[in-house]
């Protein structure tokens, strides 16, 4: 049987949950990468340390911008690792994955969190907006009066959901 993993892939960190043991990775959304021959030497903490004490050719970059992919590749492959270093080899047993993104993203951006997701070896994919996910996973009652909300901020942009309002409140910023 399968694993069933939760990702928040945020711009400035990314988490990953897995029911019944929480967050088993919380790491920033940063890798170190060799410009000489474009290849990946170290992602999430290890890339941030070794940033400035390894020669010029090996950069930090970040993956994501405003909550979406700005390089495929390199997000394909830190996301590959982190899969990797949470839940070991995935070639045979490969991951179910509900993935995050900010509300409000175009069809193309969607699609390319699809396609990282399967290229670092999911074997399904299901995409849920934040403000939906935080309405589901962290919802409380404010005042006893039944009303829930539930409000994220991150990586440069708010995303807020109230039970009993139609709509979504998005700023970014």
């Amino acid at each position: 049987m399968s694993k069933v993993i939760g990702i928040d892939l945020g711009t400035a960190n990314t988490l990953i949950y897995m029911k019944g043991k929480g967050i088993i990775l919380r790491e920033p959304s940063v890798v170190a990468v060799d410009i000489r021959n474009d290849t990946v030497k170290f992602v999430g903490d290890e890339a941030k340390e070794v940033v400035g004490r390894t020669p010029a050719s090996i950069v930090a970059v970040r993956p994501l911008k405003d909550g979406v992919i700005a390089d495929f590749d390199i997000a394909a492959s830190m996301l590959q690792l982190f899969i990797k270093k949470t839940l070991g080899n995935v070639t045979f047993n490969r991951p179910r994955v509900v993935i995050c993104i900010p509300s409000g993203v175009t069809a193309v951006e969607r699609r390319a969190v699809r396609e990282v997701a399967f290229k670092a070896g999911a074997r399904q994919v299901a995409i849920v907006e934040e403000p939906m996910a935080a309405a589901i996973g962290g919802a409380h009652r404010l005042h006893g009066g039944g009303y829930r909300r539930r409000h994220r901020g991150g990586g440069g942009h708010f995303d807020g959901f109230h039970r009993g309002q139609p709509q979504c409140a998005q700023r970014r910023g």
